[in-house]
């Protein structure tokens, strides 16, 4: 799909703004104000940019039962691990989008193991205030990983699975985390999928190890190096089968310096296909501002730096792997009730899908399709918010 000055998506969002704009203007009075006229030209010749075909993306997460945030309790019904993924609203607002690209990932990823065998006993996460993101491990039964891809099946969906990269770490001097990943209970993972002909559109290495460190950082030498590792499993495991997934990283908030090192470091082996980044513009879901922030266009804007210096950092790079936002909701920490999950969220939405495709970005991956006050689907009926429309 060519993106031309003002893209598809764009076009619908001019004439959705417009009318919205004209909606809330108020009866005029008399004097009160002028109105001015104006005409919008539209150049359909001049392509900016491209996305893929299937641009728009939704993502799962693996958020624990008992975790409360932004008002709700919604995990309890609403993770990776306990969607009722059966229910026909939930079937039918998937198919949809057909095929909607899921990306199966979020902070908790890096605590997960994966049943090897279906009689080892899979714990579920427990609170644990000392652990790295509050939880001990949990555990992916094969039994559930069957369950997703019947969901997969059954809606169309194009799945990318981010991959616990934090096994076999040691805390270095520094913080950071260090030492080869141990790949070998992921390895294990991606050969039963395979054994089993599920189709993967992607692996993806991490949930936010790189860039801009939120809680845990790897150094980019290292990442690169088990990113490689990763690359080569892939390849192993997938020879000769039609469908080769994608292996996609760092799935990490942008920081320059990190991701130029990261790409310089794996391009000659083109052992990424995707460069991930995450984004929450809007800043806290507990900012009492956030109505007013989505409706002010110069805020809006202010991402835009993110996405035109990934750009023009792939492009310097001459890496062959494009750009995608990985995971973005607006407003982090579960959004915020009656904003991100209401109809002005539609504002700051809109404006974000058109400003990514701008810069070449190929896919955007919205937090949540489910899950929290950000999700697209509410979380109690599964009925679309007005973000999924």
């Amino acid at each position: 799909m060519a993106i031309t000055v003002l893209p598809p998506l764009a076009l619908r969002l001019l004439a959705v703004l417009l009318v919205f704009s004209a909606a809330s203007l108020p009866a005029q009075t008399e004097g009160a104000y002028e109105v001015t006229l104006v005409t919008t030209v539209v150049d359909g010749e001049a392509v900016v940019s491209e996305t893929d075909g299937h641009f728009v993306c939704a993502t799962l997460d693996w958020r624990s039962a008992g975790m409360c945030r932004c008002g709700s309790c919604t995990w309890n019904h609403a993770s990776i691990l306990n969607l009722n993924l059966s229910t026909r609203v939930l079937l039918n607002a998937v198919k949809e989008f057909s095929p909607l690209k899921l990306r199966l990932g979020g902070s908790l990823e890096d605590m997960v193991t994966y049943q090897t065998d279906p009689d080892q006993i899979c714990n579920p996460f427990v609170a644990n205030a000392s652990a790295y993101f509050g939880y001990s491990d949990g555990c992916l039964s094969l039994a559930r990983w069957d369950e997703l891809h019947e969901f997969f099946n059954k809606t169309g969906a194009a799945a990318v699975f981010g991959l616990n990269a934090l096994n076999g770490r040691i805390t270095l001097a520094d913080g950071s985390l260090g030492g080869p990943w141990n790949h070998t209970n992921a390895e294990s993972l991606i050969r039963y999928t395979a054994k089993k002909g599920y189709t993967m559109l992607g692996w993806e290495f991490g949930n936010e190890l790189g860039g801009r460190k939120i809680k845990i950082q790897i150094h980019a030498a290292q990442y690169a190096e088990d990113v490689i590792k990763l690359k080569c499993l892939v390849d192993q495991i997938y020879q000769g089968l039609p469908n080769k997934p994608l292996v996609i990283a760092p799935a990490s908030n942008y920081e320059e310096n990190w991701f130029g090192e990261f790409i310089d470091l794996t391009k000659a082996s083109n052992s990424v296909d995707v460069i991930t980044h995450h984004l929450y513009s809007l800043g806290a879901g507990k900012d009492e501002d956030l109505v007013k922030k989505i409706l002010d266009p110069l805020y809006l804007d202010g991402a835009s730096s993110t996405f035109s210096n990934l750009s023009t950092l792939i492009k310097r790079t001459g890496t062959s792997a494009v750009a995608w936002v990985g995971e973005a909701g607006g407003a982090y920490n579960g959004g915020h009730h009656l904003v991100t999950d209401s109809f002005v969220s539609s504002f700051w939405y809109l404006d974000q899908l058109a400003l990514t495709a701008k810069y070449g970005t190929k896919t955007y991956c919205r937090q949540s399709l489910i899950g929290e006050c950000y999700g697209l689907l509410d979380t109690n009926t599964f009925k679309p918010n007005p973000d999924y429309y």
